[in-house]
């Protein structure tokens, strides 16, 4: 017998049935959409109060000589998030600058959302030497604490100690170590009297001799300086315009023996 051939069925779609899940997914969709516009605007209504509220207006400096208040803050405040308060609690947490000449550290502290304090913690220099073309910087200890290109206005140079080499962050070989000592006492006199010396010479017997434009003042050796120096804070200005040598090697607190031999210029 021969077999019969089934024949298939077509099914007629709903047309309704059709619109209807149309319609459906469409509203999924738009429900995904506004959802996502409302987190977007959360996230942006968000990043707008941050930014307003954390932004830094007031920033205070405090412990710089080396350098302005400006260039301190142009170090601190690098990058697009730099004037957000949060960002940099984030980015010095626990956390200094280094690596800065004649800086020991630079740390930030957050006052208030919108106010910083930057801390400089300075290197203590007693003065510096020229050495093979850099100038060397030192402390009271005569341990090496910079090498730079840089002149300092802030410290003087010092002049006839001898050395063959230098080791950063080592003493400096002097067979006279007690010399640093008393370089830093005559540079913290200097400015305890606001004195501004261009540098400090010391001879083969370390007397000492400091240099004001063209005045020479010849102290002797250590015994009576602090009151050598008191007295130049008199006696310069009286001197301003002139060239010579203010010999004061033999003052003492009986003698107080002071002359100054006047040169043509």
């Amino acid at each position: 017998m021969a077999r019969r051939k089934k024949k298939k069925v077509r099914v007629k779609e709903n047309p309704f049935l059709k619109i209807k899940d149309s319609l459906y997914f469409h509203k999924s969709l738009y429900i995904i959409a506004l959802v996502l516009a409302v987190v977007c605007l959360v996230l942006l209504a968000g990043f707008k109060y941050i930014n307003d509220k954390y932004t830094v207006t007031n920033i205070y400096v405090s412990g710089s000589t080396h350098y302005t208040n400006d260039q301190i803050i142009d170090m601190v405040l690098q990058g697009r998030m730099s004037h957000n308060s949060l960002y940099l609690s984030y980015k010095y947490r626990d956390k200094s600058i280094e690596d800065i000449p004649f800086v020991e550290k630079i740390d930030v502290d957050i006052v208030s959302p919108d106010t910083i304090r930057i801390n400089v913690y300075e290197k203590a220099v007693a003065g510096y030497m020229s050495y093979l073309g850099r100038y060397i910087y030192f402390d009271r200890n005569g341990i090496v604490v910079e090498s730079s290109l840089e002149r300092s206005d802030l410290v003087p140079e010092v002049m006839g100690l001898s050395f063959d080499y230098i080791i950063m962050h080592e003493k400096l070989p002097i067979d006279n170590e007690k010399v640093f000592e008393e370089i830093l006492d005559i540079t913290q006199l200097l400015s305890k009297y606001e004195l501004k010396a261009d540098r400090i010479l010391f001879d083969s017997e370390y007397n000492v001799y400091l240099y004001f434009g063209n005045i020479e003042a010849s102290l002797g050796t250590e015994a009576y300086i602090d009151e050598k120096i008191i007295q130049l804070q008199y006696i310069l200005p009286k001197l301003e315009g002139k060239s010579g040598i203010l010999e004061m090697k033999d003052f003492d607190e009986d003698t107080k023996n002071v002359t100054f031999e006047e040169k043509n210029q």
